[in-house]
């Protein structure tokens, strides 16, 4: 199994990030510059087995990506799943006066031996597109970390936008 990570320290209640990602189609495009767009299956907030698809650039290529939100715990985690490619995560773990936010993305497969071959495979021949994705996911990470700091500022001039 593959798995990618990054981690933030956010000087924000885990409730505000645990928002933030409930009102998702609202918050994607000021999420990171090379979001494109977010649409829902279903109206209403983001929710265990909601289904919604996004087009977002990682590195050079456009990708049109479905997924399933499979657990929610509030206030702490949200997982999901894109159908035959990968799942992860959002974690998000109380520190103090802070919040620990952790994005995880799982590729390939947990199977002992032939998980490892195939892993080995995939990251050989798909290494530029795994740098991309990190990269991706570390601007997000500190795009969340900016959003959220500036709080209620970026609520008001965000709401005005919408």
């Amino acid at each position: 199994m593959i798995t990618l990570r990054d981690t933030v320290t956010i000087t924000a209640a885990p409730e505000d990030i645990f928002d933030f990602f409930i009102h998702f189609r609202e918050n994607f495009d000021a999420w990171h510059p090379d979001h494109v767009r977010c649409w829902y299956l279903e109206e209403g907030p983001l929710g265990e087995g909601s289904v919604f698809y996004v087009e977002e650039y990682v590195g050079e290529e456009l990708l049109t990506l479905q997924f399933l939100v499979t657990r929610l715990v509030e206030y702490s985690r949200i997982e999901y799943a894109v159908p035959r490619m990968a799942s992860g995560a959002f974690i998000m773990e109380p520190r103090d006066s802070n919040t620990s936010f952790t994005a995880e993305i799982y590729f390939g497969t947990a199977m002992a031996l032939l998980g490892a071959l195939l892993d080995k495979i995939l990251k050989r021949f798909m290494s530029h597109r795994l740098r991309a994705l990190e990269e991706h996911m570390v601007d997000e990470g500190r795009n969340l970390k900016i959003i959220l700091e500036q709080g209620a500022q970026w609520k008001n001039s965000h709401a005005e936008g919408i």
